[in-house]
């Protein structure tokens, strides 16, 4: 049995934020990861551009059974100190919509600083390396037993992710760990996913078609960003946004002309031209032409009668939608629930009840919007916890 400080299970974001924070304070670390292949959901977030966070971080853009949770590890290490890391490794980035950031190297850029932060402190790397029993030591510490070597550490760290995208290696591995230490655990559902829609509902005509203005709303929550139709239901930014709020059986509402007075716009209109041809300044031509088409023949404006173009414009300014379901973890970018965060010290992030024992990343039930927020989270809890391991 061999000897260390600490053993993090999980090289991925908050993994490895802990290990370069604990190891560059002197710490012995251990990084163990099952995959070969380093850091692979920072390697294709954001298309491989790698958002890596977002200049609007507040905890109110967190869901979490206890919404007062993030605050602490998000105050301690925020976007701001993050940023200033990128800068530091001679690394740029640009701003997008809403505050999101990306890095002009792309993904691998945030992957090979991270790294090299890892390496400044001489962190004993384990790459595809599973993980077998895990066990508390007599007189302190745990036992962790690995394919490659067993290992006795002072504090352990599980930052093993959660259910989402098991295509690159997602596993129940520390919801497992948590039950085994007597931890509860808010039941999972994937989060920031595309929904789908019964059969009978599908508009198979209108997939790829996107409207880049809309909002969308669901449990007193909305988001105003693209929706794209797809051929399962709808996707896009505000689809991926509320799909975190929205509960089975539930509808949605999605304003497709926001801020549009429709009748206004009506009045100064060609009244001779089709419909289709009136309204493609606003929405797109294909969705029109199948909207109106379902609803009746497409025909000149003059033709529509007020009240017909009354009840159009209602239902285009609070569309209701009632999905199926979610294209569930393989398209999810993360996983909503996990380890109760009731169980963890938000100062530290470790379990109340196992001195020693660390829970960090999507393991823990937080779950940010779309957006970077998700790995701010991963950042800030990674390096709370190794600041006090």
């Amino acid at each position: 049995m061999q000897q260390t400080d600490v053993v993090i299970i999980g090289a991925g974001a908050a993994g490895l934020m802990c290990a370069a924070t604990a190891g560059q304070r002197g710490k012995q670390v251990v990084l163990v990861d099952h995959s070969t292949k380093l850091a692979e959901k920072i390697r294709i977030s954001g298309g491989g551009r790698c958002n890596f966070t977002n200049l609007n971080i507040h905890p109110d853009c967190y869901l979490s059974n206890n919404p007062h949770f993030v605050k602490s590890a998000l105050k301690q290490y925020t976007q701001h100190d993050f940023i200033a890391l990128v800068y530091k490794h001679g690394l740029s980035f640009h701003e997008k919509t809403l505050g999101q950031l990306f890095c002009d190297q792309n993904s691998d850029g945030i992957i090979q600083m991270l790294k090299a932060e890892v390496e400044q402190g001489d962190v004993l790397w384990r790459m595809g390396t599973s993980v077998g029993a895990i066990s508390q030591a007599d007189g302190g510490g745990f036992i962790v037993e690995t394919s490659q070597e067993t290992w006795h550490c002072a504090s352990l760290v599980i930052a093993s992710g959660g259910l989402s995208i098991p295509q690159i290696g997602a596993t129940a591995f520390g919801y497992e760990v948590a039950k085994q230490f007597g931890l509860k655990i808010v039941p999972q559902t994937a989060a920031l996913v595309p929904l789908t829609f019964q059969a009978e509902d599908l508009w198979p005509e209108l997939a790829g078609v996107a409207i880049e203005d809309a909002i969308v709303s669901c449990q007193n929550q909305q988001f105003r960003e693209a929706v794209l139709f797809t051929h399962k239901g709808v996707s896009g930014p505000a689809i991926l946004q509320i799909s975190s709020y929205w509960q089975p059986g539930e509808v949605i509402s999605i304003d497709l002309i926001p801020d549009l007075d429709l009748q206004e716009f009506l009045a100064s209109a060609n009244r001779d031209a089709l419909l289709t041809t009136v309204l493609s300044d606003i929405l797109p031509k294909r969705f029109l032409q199948v909207w109106l088409e379902r609803k009746g023949e497409i025909k000149p404006l003059k033709q529509y009668s007020p009240k017909v173009l009354q009840a159009l414009e209602a239902e285009l300014h609070a569309w209701q939608v009632k999905p199926s379901g979610t294209l569930g973890y393989k398209k999810a970018e993360v996983t909503k629930g996990g380890v109760d965060t009731d169980e963890l010290l938000s100062k530290t992030m470790m379990a109340r009840n196992v001195p020693g024992l660390y829970f960090i990343g999507e393991v823990v039930d937080v779950t940010g919007w779309l957006g970077g927020y998700n790995f701010q989270w991963a950042w800030s809890s990674g390096y709370v916890a190794g600041m006090n391991i």
